[in-house]
């Protein structure tokens, strides 16, 4: 654990980023294994399959990494001010809470699979595919849920490294399931699904009891209680609005995808491929900002406001570094990141690929800007320009795309088009309300929140 209120900001946030950046990349091969074996060792309707279930997944996603991003604030916020009881107590209760969530939302998932899937028109040869992958992947999310709660914590605390071992080992076993089941045992897309199942059930509870055993050490003035409803109700008022952010965002791209189903298998199995690479960028650019977050709550947690802006700035030099790099690559080569996912070498997969490649990956600056004003606001608590910000892009672009594609006939280009148009509106509306946040507004919200008296 790191007290990320001492020493120079840009070391520690470059270190401290580094495991994050390693993290996200081993989570991300979760997702692109079972997209690159459906399509490499199934065939292109597998991969339509596994792209067709995929933005109901990714709503069950944006849950678990808005719980993920904002408990971790609330904890880092103790963990700076070294109230380690509260810390304790903030475990507990995150824990207890987002398992009867996550039992919850399976019920609730496995019940709405099948109407969703047929509201997206997906299409009938792929159906009975993506359904069994949808629900496999909901009965293992209170696993997903736990596991991305407890990497969130861990961060928190200043510890980026073993959630990163964590998730080599998790990695590794879930591609080496995902061979067996589909090449040894012919199980189809529904083996993808399984081998995902297994490896993030281990992988959570493995995490949860290396970091309950790790909050023992702490210690604290007195003992923590098992569960505090006043301290879920200041945890929900950061965690609830990170949650619809994201959520948000997954439901827009679900009007998206209904769109994208209605022009075809092979555009839908390009636009899958092209969604794989854009995803494992920006979450690995949310997770690195996600970090700002964890940084920016435990130096106002210890009075230490100025730290703030020189964080933002060093963040923002380690997100740079990240971007280029990807973006040369996408930009220049984006046929063979493409065949990482299809087969379809020179017909409308690639082509569809190829074009959103084309069109959302130089605005991928304006999202890092984006990221890293949310990332500061997030970590001051402060929620309602956030949401501001996140339902700006989310309302411009699926709005864009429906007068895009139906209204002026412009097809899958104009469903491509909406989101740097979405992206930019978004960043300058962050940009404008994140400069509002100065030393004096940072050392006033401080103050109300250390007066806060915590009511069991």
């Amino acid at each position: 654990m790191k007290d990320l209120s001492v020493g120079n900001p840009f070391r520690l946030l470059w270190l401290y980023s580094l495991p994050l950046i390693g993290s996200v990349v081993f989570q991300q091969m979760y997702n692109m294994a079972d997209t690159i074996i459906a399509g490499k060792a199934i065939d292109d309707f597998a991969l339509a399959a596994v792209g067709a279930s995929y933005p109901v997944t990714m709503i069950f996603m944006a849950v678990a990494l808005g719980c993920n991003l904002g408990c971790s604030v609330i904890v880092s916020r103790f963990f700076g001010q070294k109230q380690y009881t509260e810390v304790r107590e903030s475990v507990s209760t995150i824990l207890i809470s987002v398992a009867v969530l996550g039992v919850v939302m399976t019920g609730v998932g496995i019940g709405i699979g099948n109407p969703i899937m047929r509201l997206l028109q997906t299409p009938e040869s792929i159906f009975g595919d993506a359904l069994a992958y949808l629900y496999i992947y909901i009965g293992g999310f209170v696993f997903v849920l736990i596991y991305n709660v407890c990497t969130g914590i861990y961060t928190a605390l200043g510890d980026s490294m073993t959630p990163f071992w964590f998730l080599v080992a998790s990695s590794l076993g879930n591609i080496g399931l995902d061979l067996l089941f589909v090449l040894a045992f012919d199980m189809g897309v529904a083996g993808l699904a399984w081998a995902t199942f297994i490896c993030q059930g281990i992988a959570a509870l493995l995490c949860m009891a290396a970091l309950l055993m790790r909050l023992r050490k702490l210690g604290g003035e007195r003992k923590p209680v098992l569960f505090s409803r006043a301290l879920l109700v200041r945890m929900c008022a950061v965690a609830v609005p990170s949650i619809l952010q994201q959520s948000f965002i997954s439901v827009g791209n679900l009007f998206i995808q209904a769109l994208v189903n209605g022009h075809g298998e092979l555009v839908l199995a390009g636009y899958t491929a092209a969604i794989k690479l854009n995803t494992f960028l920006l979450t690995t650019l949310t997770t690195v900002t996600g970090a700002l977050s964890s940084y920016t709550a435990q130096n106002i947690g210890a009075g230490k406001y100025d730290r703030v802006k020189t964080g933002l700035l060093a963040c923002g030099t380690i997100s740079a570094v990240l971007l280029v790099p990807f973006m040369v690559f996408y930009l220049a080569f984006p046929q063979t990141a493409l065949l990482l996912f299809t087969q379809d070498v020179s017909g409308d997969a690639m082509a569809t690929g190829v074009e959103f490649l084309h069109m959302v990956v130089p605005f991928y600056a304006v999202v890092a800007v984006k990221l890293l004003c949310d990332s500061v606001m997030r970590g001051s608590e402060r929620m309602v320009p956030f949401m501001i910000t996140t339902l700006s892009d989310l309302v411009i672009r699926v709005a864009l795309c429906f007068i895009f594609d139906p209204g002026m006939d412009m097809g899958p280009t104009g469903l491509w088009l909406s989101w740097p148009i979405g992206w930019s509106a978004g960043a300058v509306l962050s940009l404008a309300l994140c400069l509002f946040i100065g030393k004096n507004r940072l050392v006033g919200l401080a103050s109300r929140v250390a007066n806060k008296r915590i009511i069991r």
